[in-house]
């Protein structure tokens, strides 16, 4: 690590401790040219992530747009909202660790259903028709049908 009173690029750590609600770590270093003292912060680099539309836009992946829609599909529906936090969560951690840079809308849209499927069956049905934009209530009926034969 530079030094930045004069420069030389070897330092020794005196202190390290967490940061950031262990988001991070501080580390108080020492300089052993001037023997000045500094502090440095060491984080996770995190690759942002882009969704691709089915418009073909693109726009950067907000965790709070899959709360939201899982939010209004379990509308007066008995699923705790620790429970919508934690599927949001684990959806960001998989897109996180699948090392894509761009993610479709789709795989994110049948990542959340897969996880309300198990949560709840009524919000799923809720979710899936307007993810997929049911037409009519013959495709209602087919996604219905689908789900009581996973039963």
């Amino acid at each position: 690590m530079k030094c930045p009173y004069c420069g030389y690029s070897e330092s020794k750590v005196i202190d390290s401790r967490p940061a950031d609600e262990n988001a991070s770590i501080r580390r108080r270093r020492e300089c052993l040219s001037c023997a000045k003292r500094f502090t440095t912060y060491e984080t996770v680099e995190s690759i942002p992530l882009v969704v691709v539309k089915k418009d073909g836009s693109r726009q950067s992946f907000d965790k709070g747009k899959i709360l939201g829609g899982m939010i209004r599909a379990c509308e007066k529906r008995p699923v705790p909202m620790a429970e919508l936090e934690k599927i949001s969560n684990a959806i960001e951690l998989d897109l996180q660790n699948s090392m894509e840079r761009e993610i479709r809308s789709e795989v994110i849209g049948e990542k959340v259903m897969e996880r309300l499927r198990d949560v709840d069956q009524v919000a799923y049905v809720r979710f899936a028709s307007v993810y997929r934009q049911f037409k009519d209530i013959d495709t209602f009926m087919t996604e219905l049908t689908k789900l009581l034969s996973e039963k």
